[in-house]
């Protein structure tokens, strides 16, 4: 069984997940967000979410309140529980000041009450996107920091050369230090970074990772996977 070899770009198309009961809301919400060059993949309860969220990649969750199986709000909640940090937007019928406060508590970035206006939610999209790639532009690495948008990482004290990473070493590293408390299965690893290739790919990555930023970079908890280490 051969090793993931890195080819072409790296796709940059913005991955919303839409979590939406009403088919019909669903429907239309979904051609208007591919019309404004995002991809998007639609869920119809929140049992459904919770699998595609844990499982995919996304850059925005726009999830309903009202949903079946797992309602709105518990679903963020259960996201940012098991470490998706992903930023959400809640919809809901119910406009409440508790209504959202509860949202905003459980980990939503942001909260919009049905009836909507569409440019209005897709400017509460686009904004989301904003804040997150800004938070994402750089991540600390503890006496090192990851430069996302140049793919290398850089000594905070300022001597040593920076680290050149490929894309597939920087996305690996990013999810890594996006929750360096938090560890990470090979597989959810695997569903992150490589979409679901060659599943020796994980341990691979992270020997490359290692060879060039140090054993320490990244620990081993063994019988679990891997989480970032001191580097």
């Amino acid at each position: 069984m051969g090793v993931a070899v890195e080819t072409g770009a790296v796709d940059t198309t913005p991955r919303v997940l839409l979590v939406e009961d009403d088919r019909t809301l669903a429907g239309l919400l979904d051609q208007l967000l591919t019309a404004q060059g995002f991809a998007v993949e639609l869920a119809h309860d929140g049992q459904a979410g919770l699998h595609a969220a844990l499982t995919r990649r996304f850059d925005v969750l726009v999830i309903d309140r009202g949903l079946p199986g797992i309602e709105g709000v518990d679903l963020v909640g259960r996201l940012r529980s098991r470490g998706v940090g992903v930023p959400v937007l809640v919809l809901t019928a119910r406009g409440t000041l508790r209504d959202r406060v509860e949202g905003l508590d459980a980990g939503a970035e942001d909260y919009l009450v049905k009836p909507f206006e569409v440019p209005e939610l897709l400017a509460r999209v686009r904004a989301l996107l904003r804040r997150h790639a800004d938070r994402a532009d750089s991540l600390p690495l503890g006496r090192r920091r990851l430069d996302v948008a140049a793919r290398r990482v850089l000594d905070d004290d300022g001597p040593a050369d920076p680290v050149e990473l490929t894309a597939r070493e920087c996305a690996l590293l990013e999810v890594l230090a996006a929750r360096p408390g938090r560890v990470f299965t090979r597989d959810e690893l695997l569903d992150r970074v490589f979409d679901a290739e060659t599943p020796g790919a994980v341990d691979t990555y992270v020997s490359y990772l290692r060879r060039k930023l140090g054993r320490e970079a990244i620990s081993t908890v063994h019988g679990l996977g891997y989480r970032l280490g001191s580097t």
